[in-house]
């Protein structure tokens, strides 16, 4: 009898090593958002192993520039980022969008976690953007706080010039309006609602208004993607598995966010996951190649981009297509896509 046991140990503690060495490791990165959070909870929820994937995160990077820069440095194999892909691409960087992390593959306009909020005293009126004329706005250049804020202008009839925009990073922004250097800023959660709770006399002037389609996409590099299509496929579906927890454990999701992202109080995380379930939605469709265009041509027209690219050499949607083929349960909680808009292999996106 101790013989056996000694047997089933000894077994145990060789095969132990070879599971492990099973997992194929792989580096990922992601911003200090709400929105991001996908990837930590799959990591904590075991989806990642599910899967055969041995994931380690990189530290939360303060905007997706940063993020990007660290796949270009080798810190990462994939990261998620939206709007400063397009400033990469247009640099020379091989990007390719694999799905979603953010977004809407069902309609044309999402932004619920983006808002605007202003500091007491401001001048600013709630809910009025012409109001927004004169102030000094903080925002981030080259990402979705920038052009949810370039949107808002042109929706309420003003220009660029008509204010002062302000470059800062998203956790200096809630500093930057107590010390009252700015009027208000534009940011993505959880940085709107810390700053309403945590600057005296700070408000909300607006928040979401469907102003923009969200750009948030899964990215890598076109040559690690084509060397690695399982691990790519592997990524997808686990990082899916936990956007549909996520959808229907807003709360529980809320307390993993609290150790990812610096500083985060549970109370204002539970707060943005409310408008964050509104668009963890990883599949593609037309709408999200239309949403990566629409972003080039307000930019191209209000002169921050000098050129653009066409969509569709930056969008492979293989990858994901495969996943909503092979795990449909991992998004049956979801709206179907409309018919005109869903893709398939070979879809080419036409303005």
């Amino acid at each position: 009898m101790k013989r056996l046991i000694l047997f089933v140990i000894t077994m145990a503690m060789a095969c132990a090593p070879a599971q492990s060495q099973s997992l194929t490791k792989l580096n990922v990165g992601m911003v200090s958002a709400i929105d991001m959070l996908a990837i930590p909870v799959a990591l904590e929820r075991g989806y990642f192993e599910k899967r055969g994937l041995d994931v380690t995160i990189a530290r939360p990077y303060a905007t997706g520039v940063d993020a990007l820069n660290a796949l270009q440095a080798g810190e990462t194999s994939v990261i998620q980022v939206g709007v400063p892909m397009i400033g990469a691409v247009l640099r020379g960087m091989d990007l390719v969008a694999l799905g979603n992390f953010s977004g809407s593959a069902t309609k044309t306009g999402s932004d619920a976690t983006m808002a605007v909020v202003a500091r007491e005293g401001s001048g600013i009126v709630k809910d009025d953007l012409k109001s927004l004329k004169g102030k000094k706005i903080a925002t981030s250049f080259g990402t979705i706080n920038h052009l949810y804020i370039l949107a808002l202008l042109e929706k309420a009839g003003l220009k660029p010039d008509d204010v002062t925009l302000v470059n800062t990073p998203p956790p200096d922004m809630t500093v930057a309006l107590l010390a009252k250097g700015i009027d208000a800023f534009t940011g993505w959660d959880p940085w709107p609602i810390i700053a309403v709770k945590d600057v005296p006399g700070a408000y909300q002037v607006i928040r979401g208004g469907d102003a923009i389609a969200y750009l948030g996409f899964v990215v890598a590099l076109r040559p690690w993607v084509e060397k690695n299509p399982e691990t790519t496929e592997k990524f997808l579906a686990a990082t899916s598995e936990a956007d549909q927890w996520m959808r229907k454990n807003p709360k529980q999701a809320a307390q993993i966010g609290t150790r990812w992202i610096p500083g985060l109080k549970a109370e204002v995380a539970e707060a943005a996951m409310e408008f964050n379930v509104q668009q963890l939605d990883r599949r593609l469709s037309a709408n999200n190649y239309r949403a990566l265009w629409s972003a080039e041509d307000r930019l191209a027209r209000l002169g921050v981009l000098k050129s653009t690219f066409d969509v569709n050499k930056n969008i492979d949607p293989k990858p994901i297509l495969k996943v909503m083929k092979d795990h449909p349960e991992l998004f049956a909680d979801l709206p179907p896509i409309p018919a005109n808009v869903a893709i398939g292999d070979g879809f080419v996106f036409k303005p």
